[in-house]
C-alpha cells in the first residue's frame, strides 16, 4: 500500500464530507431498557447539524436493549433466539423513534440491516454499496443495525464498532466517530482503579495500547474498548480516521468536525486503501493458506508485484481458484490476502516452479500469476 505521512489530525476533519457515526446502546436507552429521549434528541440536534453540509451513516445500536425494556425482561437474553425476539420489537421502536425525531427537522431516515454474510459475498457486498450510494445521493440518513432478527453466530459482526468500520469502507466514508460514554481511549487499564488520562491521538495499535483496552461493555450492550481498538484496525488500514468520543456531553459531534481536541483520534499512516482491497482483507473468509520464501516476500512487501508459483513454498488447506486465501512468510507472519487465480491442488503441482512451466505441470495455463497485484491486499507487518 502507499505510504503518506499522516494528516494534520483534527484540522484535517472538518473537511469530511460522508461521515459514519455509530451511537452505543447506553446512549440511548436506561439500565431498563427505555429510552432516554432527552439524549436522542441532543444526539439527533448535532446529527441535524452534521447532515447540513455532509452525508451522514448513522449506525444505531439499541434494538435489543429497547426489546428488552418493551417485554419487561428482567436481564438482557442470553440466547440466540431470545436475542433475536428483543431485537424483532426494539427495532421497531427504535426506528420509530429516530423517524419522529429526524422529520421535524425535513430529514428522512431509513432502516438498513446487515449480516456478516452480507459484508462476506461480493455481490450482497456490492449491492448493499449502491444501495447506500442512491440513499445518500437522495438526502436520506441511513440508520444501519446488525439484522438481529436472522443473524446467527457465524454470520454475526458481534458489535457495532465493527459494523461501523465496515459500513465506513462500503461507503468510503472520510471518518468514523464511535461515541460512547467514555472521553475517550484512557492510558490506564480501566480495572487498575484510577481514572487515567484520555490518549488524544494513537497512529499505530501496538501491544501497549491493546492491553489499555480492558474488558467487555454494561449490561445490555456488547461492546467495549476491545471492539472499538478492532474497529479502529479496520478504518486505520482503509485510510479513514476514527475518533472515540463522549457522546453524553451536548455537541462532542459538531466539536469533532470543528478540529477541536475532543476524543481519542485514531490517525491512518496509510494511503486510502481501494473498496475491493480492503473487502479482500477484512471482509471475505480466508479459505487456506499459502506460505512464501523471503524473495517474494521482498517483492510483495516492496515492489507491489504479484505473487508467483516461484515463491511459494508450501500450501495449506483445500480452496478453489476464485476464492480469498491468506499469504504469509516461512514463520507464520501474515503477510495479506488476495484471491486465489488456482485451487490448493493446482498451486500444489506448480509451487516452486516459474510460470513458464504451469502448462507442463497441471495441463493448463491460465494465468502467469497465483495472486495478481490488483487483487492481493498487503497488510502493515509488525515483525
Amino acid at each position: 500500500m502507499m505510504k503518506k505521512e499522516p494528516v494534520n489530525s483534527r484540522l484535517a476533519l472538518s473537511q469530511a464530507r460522508r461521515v459514519v457515526v455509530k451511537v452505543g446502546t447506553r446512549l440511548l436507552c436506561g439500565t431498563k431498557g427505555q429510552f432516554n429521549l432527552n439524549r436522542m434528541k441532543g444526539l439527533v440536534s448535532d446529527l441535524a447539524w452534521l447532515r447540513q453540509e455532509r452525508q451522514l451513516v448513522l449506525v444505531s445500536s439499541g434494538a435489543i436493549g429497547a426489546g428488552v425494556g418493551r417485554l419487561g425482561l428482567a436481564r438482557k437474553p442470553r440466547t440466540i433466539p431470545e436475542k433475536q425476539a428483543a431485537a424483532a420489537v426494539g427495532q421497531c421502536l427504535l426506528m420509530q423513534q429516530y423517524d419522529h425525531l429526524f422529520s421535524p427537522r425535513g430529514l428522512i431516515v431509513a432502516q438498513v440491516l446487515l449480516t456478516r454474510y452480507d459484508i462476506m459475498d461480493r455481490e450482497r457486498y456490492l449491492n448493499a454499496r449502491y444501495t447506500f450510494e442512491t440513499l445518500l445521493t437522495q438526502g436520506v440518513v441511513p440508520v444501519v443495525n446488525e439484522n438481529d432478527t436472522v443473524a446467527v453466530e457465524e454470520i454475526r459482526f458481534g458489535e457495532n464498532d465493527n459494523l461501523a468500520a465496515h459500513v465506513a469502507c462500503l461507503v468510503e466514508a472520510d471518518l468514523v466517530i464511535l461515541l460512547t460514554d467514555q472521553d475517550g481511549f484512557y492510558n490506564q487499564i480501566p480495572s487498575s482503579g484510577g481514572t487515567g488520562q484520555v490518549i488524544p491521538e494513537i497512529a499505530e495499535i501496538t501491544p501497549e495500547i491493546e492491553a489499555l483496552a480492558g474488558g467487555r461493555g454494561s449490561a445490555l450492550s456488547t461492546g467495549g474498548m476491545v471492539t472499538k481498538l478492532q474497529a479502529a484496525r479496520i478504518a486505520m488500514t482503509a485510510g479513514i480516521p476514527m475518533v472515540i468520543a463522549n457522546g453524553l456531553k451536548a455537541g462532542t459531534v459538531r466539536r469533532v468536525l470543528n478540529g477541536e481536541a475532543v476524543g481519542t483520534l485514531f490517525v491512518p499512516g496509510t494511503g486510502r486503501m481501494q473498496s475491493r482491497k480492503h473487502w479482500i482483507a477484512f471482509s471475505s473468509p480466508v479459505h487456506g493458506w499459502i506460505y512464501v520464501d523471503q524473495g517474494a516476500v521482498g517483492a510483495i512487501l516492496n515492489k507491489g508485484t504479484s505473487l508467483l508459483p516461484s515463491g511459494i513454498l508450501r500450501v495449506e488447506g483445500e480452496f478453489a481458484a476464485g476464492t480469498v486465501i491468506g499469504v504469509a512468510d516461512q514463520n507464520g507472519l501474515e503477510l495479506g490476502r488476495g484471491i486465489s487465480n488456482y485451487s490448493s491442488g493446482a498451486i500444489n503441482l506448480i509451487k516452486g516452479h516459474k510460470s513458464a512451466e504451469i502448462s507442463s505441470l497441471i495441463g493448463y495455463h491460465d494465468y502467469d500469476e497465483v495472486i495478481h497485484r490488483d487483487n492481493l491486499t498487503v497488510l502493515e507487518v509488525k515483525g
